[in-house]
């Protein structure tokens, strides 16, 4: 009696046509089977490239527990706190685009490395080269730079030792490099803020062996405080504003967001720990026909974000709790590209 072949006793999710070209796209679901759990009571941390922002949000909105190490002294304004980079992420890192500045900040965190101890002044006022964007008034002075990246080490430090799961969004292989001692720039010097010395900043595109080697190092340094510590790897879906390699922005988007979908998909392969959702293929996938974005084709829409959180929770079996009473209208604003410090790349568009 002939042997069926593999083929034959696959769900319908397994193939193309019947999981992906035939459902409306409305109704794709099934993308996600998550290795691990996240208990309501759960410390999750979230961090990484500007799409991270959403994730926690939608934690607390489902009234998980959400981790912010850094919370916003009482007096601020809505308005000031977000300008301010609290409750983006667990803490005010900033935005952190590539596997190499996670590793970095967390080599810091946990005395492996020391960070420079270096600050940059503007018009009167003290700025932090690696948090170029958090405090966007700046300091007093560079003690008080100083003293509030080390109040963010702590942070890092005690969060991750307290944590269930780590959230980390991939955003980008392009970095900027001190040819000195081989620091990471969180973005290029003399965008954001700072003065670009090319003899000083090399630029650098990070390979698969890169990320993988950045990635991995990071992880083993959190769980060397905490070694029951899941991780949970996304890859953002916004494109590149700008490339430096020369190469077309979409042929340069598109090498970036392979390698870091490589590596993450790697990494959760040879982990039991260490997990994948497919926030990148929800929002760029072809059965949306690019409709998870606003024109410009990088803002992720709104409707796009909730259909991603709502593949993210249903995966995970969380009813959704009743919505919180939305927050006061601020005039301050809100897409990507207002949290997203590569964003001002686009002014140096000349076309």
């Amino acid at each position: 009696m002939p042997t069926e072949n593999p083929y034959q006793s696959l769900p319908p999710r397994s193939f193309w046509r019947t999981a992906v070209a035939e459902p409306d796209p409305a109704d794709i679901g099934g993308l996600w089977t998550p290795k691990f759990a996240i208990g309501q009571d759960d410390v999750v941390l979230t961090a990484g490239s500007c799409f991270a922002r959403h994730i926690g949000r939608a934690l607390l909105e489902r009234s998980m527990n959400w981790r912010d190490a850094e919370p916003a002294p009482p007096g601020l304004t809505e308005e000031a706190r977000r300008a301010r980079h609290y409750g983006v992420f667990s803490f005010r890192t900033g935005n952190i685009y590539t596997a190499a500045m996670l590793r970095q900040w967390l080599s810091w965190a946990h005395g492996e490395t020391t960070p420079p101890d270096e600050v940059w002044t503007e018009d009167g006022r003290w700025y932090d080269p690696f948090r170029p964007a958090v405090d966007p008034e700046g300091h007093p002075s560079a003690d008080a730079v100083r003293a509030a990246r080390e109040a963010t080490l702590a942070a890092v430090r005690g969060a991750v030792a307290e944590a269930d799961c780590f959230v980390f969004t991939l955003g980008l292989t392009e970095a900027w490099v001190d040819r000195r001692d081989g620091t990471v720039q969180p973005v290029c010097p003399g965008t954001v803020r700072g003065t670009f010395d090319d003899g000083r900043y090399a630029f650098h595109n990070f390979t698969f062996d890169e990320v993988r080697r950045d990635l991995t190092h990071a992880i083993a340094l959190a769980r060397t405080v905490n070694p029951g510590l899941r991780v949970l790897l996304t890859v953002s879906p916004v494109p590149l504003t700008a490339t430096a390699t020369g190469s077309h922005a979409l042929t340069a988007t598109t090498y970036s967001k392979s390698v870091l979908r490589a590596v993450a998909g790697q990494l959760a392969q040879e982990h039991e720990d260490v997990d994948y959702f497919p926030a990148y293929e929800i929002v760029t996938g072809f059965p949306f026909k690019a409709g998870f974005f606003e024109p410009n084709l990088r803002t992720v829409t709104p409707e796009g974000v909730a259909f991603v959180m709502r593949q993210f929770f249903d995966a995970l079996a969380q009813a959704p709790a009743a919505p919180r009473p939305a927050a006061p209208a601020q005039p301050a604003p809100t897409g990507e590209d207002f949290w997203c410090d590569d964003a001002v790349l686009d002014y140096y568009n000349q076309g």
